[in-house]
This record gives C-alpha cells, structure tokens and sequence, in this order.
C-alpha cells in the first residue's frame, strides 16, 4: 500500500528528522518514488507541502518526507526556530515583531541566513548525510525553497530532477536564480511592500528600489556566509535551477503578472472539505441570532502580547456589537465581554465555512486568506510582517476587505470599520463575487500537481520546460552588454560626426580667413 513516510509540522520545531517510515517500500513501476522536504515547520508553510504531497499520494505516487518534530535535538539547529523561521531567542510579542520584520533593511538580509541555517540542519543531520550517501532510489526531490540557493542541494547531489514550492504568492528575490525571469517593478508589487499593485509613481519607485536593493542584498548576504565562514558541504556542489515551482497563488489573491511556463498556480491546495465543529464552538456559533465575527492572528503570534491599550480598545469594541465573537486567546481575561468566546485554538477552516460566520478578522497569512475566499466571508485585516499587508491590499482591491494598522487603531476606528464590513451588504457581495472566481478553474490545483509532476518525470525533468534566460549572466540578462555597446557605437559616431565637423569648421574658417586676407591686400 502506498503512503506518505512522515509527520505533520508541529510547533516549536527544532530539528529535521527522516521520519519513522523511512524509505518508500515496493512500488508499481507505474509509481513514482518521490522525496519531499519540508524546509520551514510553520504550520501555514506544512499546509502548502502537505497538500501537494496529498495530491501525489492520493495518485498512486510513494512520497517520502523529511518534516520537523517536536522531540527533535535543539543543539543542531541554534541560530534559527524551523518552527517559525524567526532568530532563536527573538521575542514574538507584536511590537518586537514588527520592530524587527517591518525593516525591509533588516529583513532581507536576516531570511538569506535562516535559509542558509535551514541547510546546515536539514544537511548535517545523520539520517539526511545516510541519504546523500546510500540512495539512488528517488525519482525526483520536492522541497521548500527559503531565500537561499543551497536548498536544490539534494537534488544535485542525487542528480534528480528537482521542484521547488514556495507558500508565498510570490517566488521573491530568488526570482531569478530559480526562473531566470525577474518580476516588472512597475506591475508586480515587492513581497515586503504594503500595496497589491503599485499604483502610483511613488510606489512604482519604492517597488523599483526594493527589488534592486532585495537582490543586492540576498546575492551579498549569500556570497559572504558562502565564502567567510567555515566550507559547508552544500556549498561544493553549484545549486540547480528546478524543473517546477509550484506556488501559492492565484489572481485573487494575487494580481495577474507574467511568469515562466515552469511556474505553476496551485493557490489553495491545503483546503479541505468542512469537518463537523467541536460541540460548544457549533452551539455558540448557531445560537448567535446576529452572526458571529471570528478573530485570529494565526499560529505563529501570541495575541495576548498585544499591548494593553490596543488590547482593550479591541474588546471593548468588541463588546458593543451585536454579533458574537469566537476569538483565538493564549492566556485568561479578565474582562472577557459576554458576547465572545476564547480558545486557544480554534478549527479555522470549518468555522469560516459555516454560513453564520459574517466576518474574518485577520493578520492576512496566506492560509486563511485562501480559506476566507473560499468561505465568502469579508474581512477586517491587520496586517503583521512578509507578504500579508500585500494579501489584505488584494482582498482590500476585490472589495472584501478594510485593511487597518494594529499600533494605532482606537475603539472607535475599529469598530466604525467592524460595522461598516458588517451592515456594508457590498462587502459580503464582492467577497461572494471572490468565491465563485475562486472556484472557477479549468482543473483543481491537486490535478495540476499531479499533471506537471508526472510530465516532468516523463521527460527527465523536462529541460525545455526552463528559460533560456537562466544560461545568462546578470548583466547579459539586463541588457548591460548591449546597452555598453550600442552606448559604444553611439560615442563612437558622436565622435565621428564631431571630428567630421571640427574638420569642416577649420577649413571653413582658413578658407575664410585666406580670403579676407586676400581681400585685405588687394586694397593695400
């Protein structure tokens, strides 16, 4: 019987481990025996891995997973939580979170070496270096590409074809090392700026210098942990652009833009299909006579750190309105309204489903965006860090969304908009309007994954599936050659033409010259 040999992410991760069912036993030859490796042990990140892994196994596909687990050994991975992506030590209250992750100066740098921290746990652990050494039966390599070139290292040093997924929207600075292609600053918005669409001429600018200044960065901050510090095995083999990316998104939740024809839209594959709710949260939500506001900040930050003041303008908002309110809460409140009900944790997909939730109130991670969508329910969005403010500004363009500051809202601010996405019948219509978009494709996501993957299998990774632009270097792929040279023959002919001219205007004026004097001593 074919499965999938690993676990589910977990929480507060530290550690990559080859999983208890080690190698994929017989298979059909048919089959296909595939490695996945899951790079980051977010949960919205092991939602997008999983459900490709789901759509391969569930298509008669063996699949292998490397996937964090909680009783992992800290000592070998230090310098980064695979739980979060965030520095070990780094608190993850609100403030020291946005502090830190809203300084694009800090943050591009900062990714390039938790990617590269990630390398050093996946490739030093004992099970990983037995695979390296010992296996030669996979067919081909999945794994989370993260802001650095050495993930595609397994897959070079297994010579087999190798596709990258991304749960971002967007593939970001490792643009072009992974596609060839760059993204048009002028239309395609940066992962860290605020807006889906850059608009205006001040955004097209700030777009502009983002990305050189991204690219800059990631390709500095690569070259310097490569070559100053101690040699690292995944160094010594030169990275592989992939035969796939598979990435999280679709025009909803991202605005149309150009890609290469081995990028693949699979936005979404993670949802499943509604499960019955706990019995006190199904009660609570169907005896809400006025519909029920759902408020979650996701898996990763602690709502109780928000500060005080901003904490209690949002109950106390809260409590004002008609609607009940389910709210994901880590610690006790004292002052909890009559109207709300706290969990720690609450099944987020199957409460968006129910037709009486009437609003999402969200800090814009990818997971719940796409369960939002696929619910039809409106959202009032804070959004955090990465891209989320570019997810809010998307939902915010498909007139389903209010997007709000978390630091420097009031009571009254937010609760004018709670009412407003509430009492608004537009709201609810546009994200209705977003649903039917959503669900109107020509194949499922899980089909295409299955589709593409099997086709790069059957054509050994399929090379002509890449562009041509990756046989480039960076200055030949921005036209600085051609540019130097057309600059070079354009001085070269101003040149010309100036000489030409300077020739004609000094015998011009001996000419003339000859003549006046000729004139001059005829009349002497």
């Amino acid at each position: 019987m074919l499965s999938v040999s690993g676990a589910s992410a977990t929480t507060l991760v530290t550690v990559l481990a080859m999983t208890a069912g080690g190698f994929p036993g017989p298979v059909p030859a048919r089959c296909a025996r595939i490695l996945a490796v899951e790079t980051v042990g977010g949960r919205s990140h092991w939602n997008f891995m999983s459900g490709i892994i789901g759509a391969l196994v569930d298509n008669g596909h063996a699949v292998t997973a490397f996937t964090p687990f909680l009783d992992g050994d800290r000592a070998n991975y230090t310098e980064v939580d695979i739980s979060t992506g965030f520095p070990v030590g780094l608190d993850l209250d609100i403030v020291g979170l946005l502090d830190h992750f809203r300084n694009p100066f800090w943050t591009y740098g900062a990714y390039v070496e938790m990617g590269r921290s990630q390398c050093d746990a996946i490739y030093s652990h004992a099970e990983m270096k037995r695979l390296l050494r010992d296996s030669t039966g996979f067919d081909a390599v999945i794994i989370e590409s993260f802001w650095s070139e050495c993930m595609s290292y397994v897959a070079a040093r297994l010579g087999l074809p190798l596709i990258y997924v991304t749960p971002l929207p967007v593939v970001a600075f490792l643009e072009r090392t992974i596609t060839g292609h760059v993204s048009n600053p002028a239309v395609v918005s940066n992962l860290m700026t605020g807006h889906a669409v850059p608009a205006t001429f001040g955004q097209r600018l700030t777009n502009a210098a983002l990305q050189v200044y991204g690219s800059a960065v990631q390709r500095y901050k690569e070259f310097q942990l490569r070559y100053t510090g101690p040699p690292k095995e995944y160094d010594l083999v030169d990275p592989v652009p992939p035969s796939l990316v598979f990435v999280n998104r679709h025009f909803i939740s991202d605005a149309p833009s150009p890609v290469p024809r081995n990028v693949i839209d699979v936005g979404g594959i993670h949802l499943k299909a509604a499960k019955v709710l706990p019995k006190d949260v199904l009660e609570f939500i169907e005896q809400s006579p006025h519909g029920v506001i759902y408020f979650t900040f996701g898996s990763t930050v602690k709502m109780s750190t928000i500060p005080e003041s901003v904490k209690k303008g949002l109950i106390k908002a809260l409590a004002r309105v008609p609607q009940r309110v389910l709210l994901k809460y880590e610690d006790e409140m004292d002052d909890k309204p009559e109207n709300m009900m706290m969990k720690q944790w609450l099944p987020q997909r199957d409460i968006l489903l129910h037709p009486n939730v009437k609003l999402f109130i969200s800090h814009g991670g990818i997971s719940g965006l796409y369960e939002t969508v696929d619910a039809g329910v409106p959202v009032l969005g804070f959004p955090l860090i990465g891209d989320q403010a570019r997810n809010i500004d998307n939902l915010v363009n498909a007139g389903m969304a209010i997007s709000m500051d978390l630091l420097s809202i009031t009571e009254d601010s937010f609760l004018k908009n709670v009412l407003e996405l509430l009492n608004n019948k537009k709201y609810s219509e546009n994200a209705k309007n977003a649903m039917k978009i959503f669900k109107d494709r020509p194949m499922s996501p899980e089909s295409l994954v299955v589709y593409w993957t099997e086709y790069v299998l059957r054509h050994h990774g399929a090379p002509h599936l890449k562009s041509c632009a990756l046989n480039l270097t960076w200055y030949q792929y921005y036209l600085l050659d051609v540019m130097a040279f057309t600059l070079a023959c354009i001085s070269f002919a101003v040149l010309v033409i100036y000489n030409i001219f300077k020739y004609a205007a000094c015998v011009i004026i001996t000419k003339i010259s000859n003549h006046l004097r000729d004139v001059k001593v005829k009349r002497e």
